[in-house]
């Protein structure tokens, strides 16, 4: 590092440190640590582990969860005495107009793709390296494969992911895939290729990396300036009772026609023809 450069670091160090300590909120601190920390947790945490993982007395942290539970951020289990994250939180988001009009345009169309195609269906946004799972839709019948609503999966996973990024550099693609320290060189590889088919093709096949024998069929979801948004996925699944399901290339094509749907709901056609 140069002298300029450590000079540089140093100031904005001090900056970012006075500007903490003049604009500190200490108890609003302490609620976003225990919402950030339960909802890293797949089982409920009780309150003396909340505290000795944030660090804190166990009387303010009494304090911050009375006032969670009250608001309905965070239950109580009074048997196991304790707390978790409600879904008050995923509620919220969806109401953010970008999220709830997206979701709109796209609920009655993955309805549709789930009756006709007797497959379940997902749509997902960015959030930093991985997908977020936003809508789901599974079929009438019994035998399914779906994905959790709300479910977060590192990008190098999913064909959803490889939709998701495919616009991006090549270099900060590979950014992406070292920053995800669980991707496995296969991951990697099945991927690169999924990025590739979406670059080439529009759309991407690819083999589950969870599930053998599944096959994730992902479109992309452009927003008017002709931007990946989202993708829409089918974990498409061969039945051994035969019951005149649509095949792989069938679904394939659905997908893509209704990709196309969505994204003129959100405007993409009158970008390209302007």
């Amino acid at each position: 590092m140069s002298k300029l450069e450590s000079v540089v670091q140093m100031h904005n160090g001090k900056n970012k440190d006075s500007t903490s300590e003049k604009y500190s909120a200490p108890a609003l601190s302490k609620g976003l640590d225990i919402l950030e920390l339960l909802a890293s947790q797949s089982m409920g945490m009780k309150k003396s582990d909340i505290a000795k993982s944030l660090n804190r007395s166990l009387s303010e942290i009494f304090r911050m969860l009375a006032v969670l539970v009250e608001r309905n951020y965070v239950s109580l289990d009074e048997a196991s005495e304790t707390y978790s994250l409600t879904l008050k939180l995923f509620e919220i988001s969806h109401r953010h107009p970008p999220i709830k009009r997206l979701t709109k345009g796209a609920s009655d169309i993955m309805m549709e793709l789930a009756n006709n195609l007797n497959q379940s269906v997902h749509l997902s946004i960015l959030y930093g390296n991985n997908i977020l799972v936003i809508a789901q839709n599974d079929p009438p019948g019994n035998n399914i494969t779906s994905v959790r609503l709300g479910a977060r999966i590192p990008v190098t996973q999913t064909g959803s992911g490889a939709v998701l990024v495919h616009q991006f550099s090549s270099d900060t693609l590979r950014d992406i895939c070292g920053q995800i320290e669980t991707a496995t060189e296969e991951q990697i590889e099945v991927f690169s290729d999924a990025v590739l088919q979406v670059q080439s093709l529009g759309f991407c096949v690819s083999n589950s990396m969870v599930i053998a024998g599944v096959q994730n069929i992902s479109v992309p979801i452009f927003d008017y300036a002709g931007k990946v948004i989202a993708a829409m996925t089918i974990p498409f699944i061969q039945r051994l009772i035969k019951n005149n399901d649509p095949d792989l290339d069938t679904v394939a094509k659905a997908m893509l026609l209704a990709g196309e749907q969505v994204s003129c709901f959100l405007g993409a056609n009158a970008s390209r023809s302007a």
